[in-house]
């Protein structure tokens, strides 16, 4: 039946070449034997763990906050004014909830915010800008505003650059004044164009990775100090109650590279698989900069830092950098780290933005384009209900040009979006997240159960984030082994249901919602026809879905065999 009608579809909806054709029809007819070969596969030597569970859909819930959808992140503030990055956009905002986007380069020269005059004088241009913001606005998405990089005329001269777009990060120390100048003028004009009541729902965040350098700052540990001093007065100027925080660093790390004033690479420590979860990690510069905050009687609203479960350090054995990934609970760890140092300081109260995630901070890690991120996804962010303020996703599109364009439809790209409108496995995490009530009543891995607390509806997502890969997060070296992992057997029941309320249950899984395999049976054009687009597209959202029904007691049953990486989302309508 199911073939029939997608055969149907395709011959009616396309005139397609008899190639593509043939290629549609193997895909389909093939489709089945790949998933039993998979279950085969993963039965040989494998063990399936068995998930029993009743949860009462009475039970009283607690309500939580859904911070998964507060904020995702983009690659600079030029790459917005494209159409298909807004259409893009849109449709996060529409499926996942995102309620702020976060991108670099705001202050770039291809912004054309800055000109300065022979005198002296300074002229702002806040047109492109505003173009950005007005269209971010309709779409219902608010900035979560990074406050970088340096226009050309302020950065030191022969300043040093950073990406293909020539990012300016070099501080000429005789600018400090000028920077301020920059960003009291910036938040003005925001406040003047879209209201107070506007601008005190935005953040304010100072810089981008500052402790690297080289890098994304050609300055000292001092010199951002300084920028987060003029920058946080600038802002509070305008309006004491506008938010500000930093400091913006990169990966947590586990030995004193950051201690000094610039990076130190003599002092970064490769840790081995056997070692690295047995140390203490922390975010670079974060207890500094909150003490300097607090020497300097600086307001700070919020905390800004990138927890992504890798490391890059200097290997002893052959005097060369080398990666390394952490534990998959290393995000909470990370995340208790910053609130227990936050009690500690004189801002126990400020909240905690992690403007950055992902399963790795490769723009070209292939892991980024296939199954395993999303139940990882899924897991971190349930796993850290109430711990912080945000965690954003880096990021929600492949039109990203930080390396400059991808060289293939899927390169490893950071997006859960390709560049040609293709959702990968990590939007629909995203999408599935967003689906849940807002009261939780269950959870324990790879169960959680949630309630409307405006409708009453029921809506649980189960995962099953492999047990053999507790110890590591998957990265683009398990890419040909992923699968080869336990499956996972949910038996679990819902009762105090209404009688006989019909729930979807949505799967995706290998085979189901997984774009990058279906694109590699195509055989990976270069440049897919706009017929092989539209047909990629619809593709892409093939999840399973099927409709059951609670009894006439209110009883709902859920058995069923889950694959490694496999995530279901089971709703009631």
């Amino acid at each position: 039946m199911r073939i029939e009608y997608v055969i149907k579809n395709v011959i009616n909806k396309y005139t397609m070449k008899k190639s593509f054709l043939l290629f549609v029809l193997f895909l389909i007819f093939t489709s089945a034997a790949d998933a039993k070969k998979i279950k085969n596969e993963n039965s040989e030597g494998v063990k399936t763990e068995l998930f029993e569970q009743t949860i009462d859909a009475k039970v009283k819930g607690n309500k939580y906050d859904q911070f998964w959808s507060k904020c995702v992140g983009a690659g600079r503030a030029n790459e917005g004014l494209r159409a298909g990055w807004l259409e893009q956009l849109k449709l996060v905002k529409d499926n996942c909830g995102f309620q702020y986007v976060r991108f670099h380069g705001l202050f770039h020269d291809d912004m054309c915010i800055y000109f300065l005059k022979k005198d002296g004088s300074v002229v702002y241009n806040w047109q492109y800008v505003d173009d950005l913001f007005d269209r971010l606005l309709e779409i219902g998405v608010k900035p979560f505003v990074e406050l970088a990089f340096f226009p050309k005329d302020m950065a030191a001269k022969d300043s040093k650059t950073q990406f293909w777009w020539k990012a300016n990060i070099s501080v000429d120390q005789n600018n400090f004044g000028k920077w301020h100048d920059l960003v009291k003028a910036f938040t003005q004009h925001v406040v003047d164009r879209y209201g107070i009541n506007e601008i005190l729902t935005w953040y304010f965040e100072v810089w981008n990775e500052p402790n690297l350098n080289p890098g994304f700052l050609d300055g000292t540990k001092s010199d951002y100090f300084r920028l987060y001093k003029e920058a946080v007065l600038a802002v509070k100027s305008v309006d004491s109650r506008l938010r500000v925080g930093g400091p913006s660093t990169s990966n947590f790390v586990a030995d004193d590279r950051y201690a000094g004033e610039i990076y130190d690479k003599n002092k970064s420590v490769f840790y081995p698989n056997d070692v690295i979860n047995t140390k203490e990690w922390k975010s670079p510069w974060m207890e500094e900069f909150l003490a300097y905050c607090a020497k300097e009687e600086l307001p700070l609203d919020f905390i800004t830092t990138h927890p992504y479960p890798t490391d890059y350090a200097l290997d002893p054995e052959t005097g060369r950098a080398r990666g390394a990934t952490r534990y998959a609970k290393s995000t909470i760890d990370d995340i208790n780290w910053l609130r227990k140092t936050l009690a500690k300081s004189k801002y126990p109260n400020a909240e905690i933005h992690l403007t950055e995630w992902s399963s790795s901070p490769n723009s070209r890690d292939a892991m980024h384009d296939l199954l395993p991120p999303a139940a990882y996804i899924i897991k971190t962010n349930l796993d850290c209900i109430g711990l912080a303020n945000s965690l954003s996703y880096w990021t929600f599109t492949d039109i990203f040009e930080e390396k400059g364009g991808g060289e293939t439809v899927f390169h490893g790209g950071f997006g859960m979006i390709t560049f040609q409108g293709l959702v990968k496995p990590t939007f629909h995490a995203y999408r599935m997240l967003h689906q849940l009530g807002d009261e939780k009543l269950f959870y324990s891995e790879p169960l959680f159960v949630s309630r409307s607390s405006q409708t009453g509806k029921i809506s649980a997502l189960v995962f099953n984030y492999p047990k053999e890969y507790e110890t590591k997060v998957p990265g683009a070296e398990d890419r040909e082994r992923f699968m080869e992992a336990s499956s996972k057997q949910i038996d679990f029941t819902l009762i105090n249901l209404k009688p006989n309320a019909v729930f979807q249950i949505e799967l995706l899984g290998k085979d189901h919602g997984n774009i990058y395999d279906v694109y590699q049976a195509m055989g990976a054009p270069q440049s897919p026809t706009r017929e092989e687009t539209k047909w990629l597209k619809a593709q892409a959202w093939n999840t399973s879905k099927m409709m059951i029904k609670a009894d006439a007691n209110g009883v709902l049953k859920i058995n069923q065999k889950l694959l490694p990486w496999s995530c279901l989302l089971i709703k009631e309508l």
